[in-house]
Order: structure tokens, then C-alpha cells, then sequence
């Protein structure tokens, strides 16, 4: 730029008799202010500009990444480079008396430059994660992990180069310099890198997604995992409130993830009828007739029946001893109406483990476990059915004279 021109303001001013120093720093206080002038001026035609190109285009578009780059602020944000171009250059000519002000002016200049390039690469990563989230795919992937690590290394480096430009040095010196304090920046950031090395872990190995039901006994979280980030994964609890734990907990801890169950053909029911000892017995010939009312177990009855009797016929077996031979149990046809029951249930999944078992003798009598799974999943469906099934044995039990185990109250101490 011409020389004159930039000293047409102080010229005038020698020309009305005020003093050269005075003149030079209201000359000084002029080419600033058409510096900021020109800088504005800039920045608000080129904001407009690429605002409303890139609306038109987001408009015509079939894909929502330029909605969400316009939704995120990257086009505003890239309207400032500009200007801050042509005030960079400009800084230089406007200074050119105070050439020491003018060197630190430029340096406070190429610092913004520097936290505006990385608020762009903030805006993109932003951008890229919000649209990575609506995919498939990517939808229950630990992306706000990666986006933090990539933000904490741009501010490192960020803030490397800030120091590098206000201590006049270069930026390896500088780390240089830092190598010594390397082990107090680990103690510091050791739970970032932790955290980083969790969230490579659980996405190389697909041990948790995002809107998976975990369970964490430790932290007393037990819902939907509805966020990973760097530091902290957040579980919304079934009864709404939220529960954080530390990322590395994942990969130290033990939890239980139920995607598997939500992906299979069912839901496990798991639950045991304790029934008292002293109940069970031997079924007698009229016993047997009578249960055989029972339409589930009736065919069962007359079949294993018959060749109970014929076995026993066959050997001799003295009968005027209930205990001696083959014989049906009272439990043992439970256990069988039972089998009957959950094969004609409409709501398990028959195709999945179903299975009644006596598991072994208790002090407060013998469990009968029912072992299947609901064909439906959901948490409110599956409560009902299973308490559907336990109604009707719990009702069941008594048509085969057995009784389910109790803890002695005070009332029926009374009526004893």
C-alpha cells in the first residue's frame, strides 16, 4: 500500500499544527478504525453470502449433512476466515510506526486465527458425529468418545502453538520442554486415557452399544445405556434417573448386558415353588382315577399307569404295601402336569429350553423350578406373564394334596 495514503491522516494533521507524536497515534486510532471498518464490512457480506448459499443448497439437496453443517454453525464460522485474512495483512501496514505494537497485534491475530480453525474443526467434527448418529450403523457406536479425543488433541495442539507464537519459539521446543513434566501430564490426564482406551475396547469388541439394558451391581445402575463419552457413560435407570460411571469401568468392572436376551426368541423365566416335605406320597389306585379329571395329564396317567400295573403284575410285586414295585408320586405327576402346562402356554417360546425340575431338598421343603422362556420380551408383558403362570400352579397345587412351604405366622400359631 502506498506509503502516502497510509499517512494522509497524519499529513493533514502536521498541516493544522498539532504535534507529530500526537498526530501519529491519531493516525494510529484512524487506520484501525478503517481497518475494523473494511474487516466488518467484509465479514457481513461474506457471512450473508455463504449463509444464504449454503440454505439454498441444503434446500436442494437430499442428504441432511449440509442441514446439520448449517445446524452446527460451520458455514458462519468459515465466513470469518476471510476477514481475518485481510485484517492479518493489513495489521502490518496499519502498524507501520509502531512496529513493536504492530508484531503484537499480529500475534493476537494469529491467535484467534488459531481458536477460529479449531471451532471449524469443532463444527465439522460436531457435524460428522450428528450425522453418523442418524445412521444405522453407527447409531449405538461410542462417536462422542472419538470426537472428544480429537477435540482434546487439537486443543493441545492449539495451545502449543499459542505459547510457540508468544514465546517466539517453535512448537518442538516447546514439547521438548514439556518432556520433563510428561509424568505429571499422565497423573493428569489419566483418567482421559483411560477413558480412550475403554472406548477403543468396548467398540473393537462390541461389548456395549448405545440403548442396551446393562446392569452395574456396583454403581446400582441398572437401564438403558443412553450416552459414551470420553470420561463418563450414562445409564438411564428404569425409574428415570440417571446413573454416571467412569468409560474405563467397562473393561475393570463386571456388568451384565441384556442385548443378548433382547435379541434371542425370549426372555428367561426362572422361579422355583418350594413344596413341603411332609406332603408328598404314593398315589393310590382311587387317587390316580381322580386326578385323572385333570384333561392335560389324563392320557399320561392311563399310559404310565397301565404299565405300572402290568410291571408289577409281571413280577410279583406285593401291592398290599404301597411302597413296594413301581409307583406314581403325588410331586412326580406335578412336576408332569406342570411340563403339560408350560407346552401349551401360549406366550413361551417352545422352541427354547423348557424345562420343570426338583432341585435338591431344602430345610424348607423341595423347590420345583420352572426353567422357559416368554416369547415376549418387554419388561411389562413378560412380569405378567410369568405371574400368570405362577397363579395358576400356586392354585394348581392343591388338586394333587401337596402344599407350598410358608414361614410360620403368629395367627396360625394361634389356630394350632
Amino acid at each position: 500500500m502506498n506509503k502516502n495514503i497510509v499517512h494522509l491522516l497524519y499529513d493533514y494533521l502536521i498541516e493544522l499544527g498539532i504535534s507529530e507524536s500526537f498526530a501519529r497515534y491519531l493516525n494510529l486510532v484512524g487506520l484501525i478504525l478503517a481497518m475494523l471498518f473494511l474487516v466488518g464490512i467484509l465479514d457481513f457480506i461474506i457471512k450473508r453470502v455463504i449463509r444464504k448459499t449454503s440454505i439454498f443448497f441444503a434446500r436442494k439437496t437430499k442428504t441432511n449433512l449440509d442441514d446439520i453443517a448449517i445446524t452446527n454453525k460451520l458455514p458462519s464460522r468459515l465466513a470469518h476466515i476471510f476477514p481475518l485474512l485481510l485484517a492479518l495483512e493489513l495489521i502490518p501496514v496499519v502498524f507501520t510506526d509502531f512496529e513493536y505494537l504492530g508484531s503484537m497485534v499480529l500475534k493476537v491475530g494469529a491467535i484467534i486465527g488459531i481458536i477460529l480453525i479449531l471451532n471449524i474443526v469443532e463444527s465439522i467434527l460436531r457435524s460428522l458425529r450428528d450425522y453418523l448418529k442418524k445412521r444405522p450403523g453407527y447409531s449405538d457406536k461410542p462417536i462422542d468418545s472419538y470426537i472428544q479425543v480429537f477435540m482434546i488433541i487439537g486443543w493441545i495442539l492449539a495451545i502449543l502453538t499459542i505459547f510457540a507464537i508468544i514465546t517466539d519459539t517453535t512448537i518442538w521446543k516447546f514439547v521438548t520442554a514439556l518432556g520433563a513434566a510428561s509424568a505429571v501430564l499422565l497423573l493428569l490426564f489419566k483418567d482421559t486415557i483411560l477413558g480412550l482406551v475403554a472406548s477403543i475396547q468396548v467398540s473393537m469388541n462390541d461389548m456395549v452399544r448405545i440403548g442396551d439394558w446393562i446392569t452395574f451391581d456396583k454403581y446400582g445402575a441398572d437401564g438403558d445405556l443412553i450416552e459414551i463419552s470420553l470420561a463418563t457413560v450414562k445409564i438411564q435407570n428404569f425409574d428415570k434417573t440417571i446413573t454416571t460411571i467412569p468409560t474405563y469401568a467397562l473393561i475393570t468392572d463386571s456388568f451384565k448386558n441384556w442385548r443378548g436376551m433382547q435379541e434371542s426368541g425370549g426372555r428367561r423365566i426362572k422361579r422355583a415353588l418350594i413344596i413341603k416335605q411332609k406332603n408328598i406320597k404314593f398315589l393310590t389306585d382311587k387317587e390316580i382315577e381322580k386326578l385323572k379329571k385333570i384333561q392335560l395329564i389324563s392320557n399320561y396317567l392311563n399310559l404310565r399307569n397301565e404299565k405300572i400295573t402290568n410291571y408289577n403284575q409281571e413280577n410279583n410285586i406285593d401291592k398290599t404295601l404301597l411302597l413296594n414295585g413301581q409307583n406314581l408320586t403325588n410331586i412326580g405327576v406335578f412336576r408332569k402336569y406342570i411340563d403339560s402346562y408350560l407346552n401349551n402356554h401360549s406366550a413361551l417360546n417352545t422352541k427354547m429350553t423348557m424345562m420343570t425340575r426338583q432341585l435338591a431338598p431344602t430345610p424348607q421343603g423341595i423347590p420345583i423350578e420352572i426353567y422357559v422362556f416368554s416369547s415376549d420380551k418387554r419388561w411389562q408383558n413378560y412380569e405378567y406373564i410369568m405371574s400368570d403362570i405362577f397363579d395358576h400352579l400356586l392354585a394348581a397345587v392343591s388338586y394333587f394334596d401337596l402344599e407350598v412351604y410358608e414361614l410360620p405366622t403368629s395367627l396360625q400359631k394361634d389356630d394350632a
